[in-house]
């Protein structure tokens, strides 16, 4: 009887490069342990296909795949350690957690940047006194991949994360904070309000504002309304206090939309034009932040940011959000106003509330 993977394996010795990149493509849906080891062979071909039809066929074969390639990221060749760590960035397990952490003082940045995606798959804790000190690594696609990887670990990363808001280096305080947001610890909240009213970068400063409505505490609330009267946090803050979805937040938010207490100063949005200000890009922020937040009382401001182009496309979203509560409030737009794109929002906005009257169409 014919032995498909035997024969595949024995075509990746084929002079022809076309018939060895089928061969570990097919060697890859057949999916047998039995071609790790000579697929991993192949990852020394001089063709590149080849060696990327290889890299393709050992994430098919997945588990298997494991062990050998763990070997490999101390291979004397780095381009056999890229391909490695290429493949355990997805289907890594604990067993190789010992060799990534090694991979992670590698000199290639390639191989650096996978062992940490790899180790933020794994989650162990054991892995972030290696991973933490390559938030300063000078390649932008590491820290961020290192930032992810600390997220993903999760409290046992928190401390060291804690720590790192306040290196000197604004670049790894940047990471810290981004990594603490993607955490959602509550546990982070208070050095980040620290960050936010302290920090002397401001890059640091907005990532703070970011971080702290992904992690959603209601405790930052009165302090986001604080960073609104910064220019550059205002948006921000406002998008913030719309994930947190705190109703303390719905009357401010209304004041934005309404423009009832606008900013001293509001510089013209680049390339929008005259329509366009901080300050409107701020209404429409708070805009979805009152559907995200879904109080009622919201309701009025929202039908009545219908009315305005830079603001309606917003509304009708948030308003969308409120279901069939909202149709009395758009029904009577649909007699009174003569405004063909207000219409056209506002049929489409019933419409994903459930109503079919006559003038749905």
């Amino acid at each position: 009887m014919s032995d498909p993977v035997a024969e595949h394996i024995a075509a990746l010795r084929d002079d022809d490069w076309a018939i060895r990149e089928e061969a570990a493509t097919l060697l890859g849906g057949l999916k047998d342990p039995r071609a790790v080891s000579p697929l991993v062979s192949v990852l020394r071909d001089q063709d590149r296909s080849v060696r990327e039809a290889a890299i393709g066929a050992l994430r098919s074969i997945g588990s298997p795949s494991v062990m050998v390639l763990g070997a490999c990221l101390t291979d004397p060749e780095l381009s056999v350690q890229e391909a490695a760590s290429a493949v355990l960035s997805s289907i890594a397990d604990s067993r190789v957690l010992n060799q990534l952490i090694h991979a992670l003082r590698s000199p290639d940045w390639i191989v650096r940047m996978h062992a940490a995606k790899a180790l933020g798959r794994i989650k162990d804790s054991s892995s972030v006194r290696a991973l933490a000190p390559l938030l300063q690594d000078k390649v932008k696609a590491v820290r961020e991949e290192v930032s992810l990887a600390l997220a993903a670990i999760g409290e046992s990363a928190i401390p060291a994360l804690l720590e790192s808001l306040t290196h000197q280096d604004w670049l790894v305080r940047l990471h810290a904070v981004e990594a603490l947001g993607k955490t959602a610890s509550h546990e982070a909240v208070q050095p980040l309000l620290t960050t936010l009213f302290n920090d002397t970068d401001s890059a640091v400063r907005e990532d703070a504002v970011r971080a702290l409505g992904l992690i959603g505490d209601p405790r930052a609330v009165e302090y986001l309304f604080t960073a609104m009267n910064e220019p550059a946090l205002r948006t921000l803050a406002v998008e913030a206090l719309g994930r947190i979805g705190d109703c303390r937040a719905v009357p401010v938010l209304i004041e934005v939309v309404r423009g009832t207490n606008p900013p001293a100063t509001s510089r013209t949005v680049a390339g929008c034009g005259d329509a366009w200000s901080e300050e409107t890009v701020a209404q429409a922020s708070a805009v979805r932040a009152l559907g995200l937040i879904g109080d009622d009382s919201a309701l009025p401001t929202l039908t009545g940011a219908l009315e305005f182009t830079v603001t309606r496309a917003e509304a009708a979203e948030a308003l969308a959000r409120f279901g069939a509560k909202v149709i009395p409030w758009l029904l009577p737009l649909l007699t009174t106003s003569q405004d063909d794109n207000l219409r056209y929002h506002v049929k489409e906005t019933l419409a994903l509330v459930g109503w079919r009257g006559k003038n749905s169409k």
